[in-house]
């Protein structure tokens, strides 16, 4: 499996950006396996992290490289900093174009990626899981299906509420607004909200990606994500979404990232020659 860092300059924030990518081109196979067929483009992952995380977060927490190998998969890692995926142009950070455009077609020049809207997918897990599911949703074009994990759908009417006991700085109404903007009170009527985006999406009859989420039992956002699939319920939405034990933490992102990858559609591949696989051919 092989495994990219790559920095380019992106346009969308003004600055050289560093990403990861696994790509299971060095796939060694075993003897009579089958093989992938010859420049077949490969299906695409582009996963995000959560708060104070960078590009490499998913790649240390989670057997993602493995899962990705297993289903000749690409997964392409970004760094997102804490801005939620969002377009600031207040600061020159248009994190939501640069996901949801320019990373897309900088990796598709770069490496051997599918440019079909079905084999394109964004996930990501906490403040990642939100940028997946407003970003997926956005661009609708581009993405096939999203995958939101203990997804931070806290962009809403609590969004301007104070926090007295701050743990993060995130949580402190300064960093909202640098964030969301000064006028933190118009943002769950904008299109930062997922539901205000998917609505007007559902009124102008648009495609919708496939969703998955997934939220542990004992995470402290669960509640939110009740509430948000409650809302694709009512509205008819299409979705999967499954809880399960597990608070806000990388077992239970680990154990999900693979289901939520057996509930995409890609292809019954197989796992390659590694040091943990040497097969009973090597004996």
């Amino acid at each position: 499996m092989a495994v990219f860092q790559v920095d380019f300059m992106a346009e969308t924030l003004g600055r050289t950006v560093p990403i990861i990518v696994i790509l299971p081109t060095d796939k060694v196979y075993f003897p009579g396996m089958p093989r992938r067929e010859e420049g077949k483009p490969y299906k695409t992952l582009y996963l995000l992290h959560g708060v104070i995380g960078d590009c490499t977060d998913w790649l240390y927490g989670t057997r993602i490289r493995r899962w990705a190998e297993e289903k000749d998969l690409c997964v392409v890692m970004p760094s997102g900093d804490n801005a939620f995926y969002l377009d600031q142009p207040w600061a020159g950070n248009n994190y939501s174009e640069f996901v949801g455009r320019e990373l897309v077609e900088f990796t598709r020049k770069t490496f051997p990626l599918s440019r079909k809207k079905e084999d394109t997918y964004i996930g990501g897990l906490s403040m990642g899981g939100y940028g997946a599911i407003y970003n997926g949703f956005k661009f609708n074009k581009t993405f096939g299906a999203v995958i939101g994990l203990s997804s931070a759908m806290t962009v809403d009417e609590t969004l301007p509420l104070e926090n007295p006991d701050p743990k993060f700085p995130i949580e402190r109404t300064e960093v909202k607004k640098a964030i969301f903007g000064d006028d933190l009170e118009a943002v769950a009527g904008s299109e930062k909200n997922p539901r205000v985006l998917i609505s007007r999406l559902l009124e102008d009859k648009k495609e919708l990606p496939k969703l998955y989420m997934a939220c542990g039992n004992d995470d402290f956002l669960k509640e939110k994500n009740d509430a948000f699939v409650s809302f694709l319920k009512e509205n008819g939405v299409e979705h999967t979404y499954e809880t399960g034990p597990g608070s806000h933490e990388w077992d239970f992102w680990d154990t999900y990232i693979k289901k939520a990858l057996e509930w995409l559609p890609l292809e019954d591949a197989v796992q390659g020659r590694t040091s943990g696989n040497v097969g009973l051919s090597d004996v």
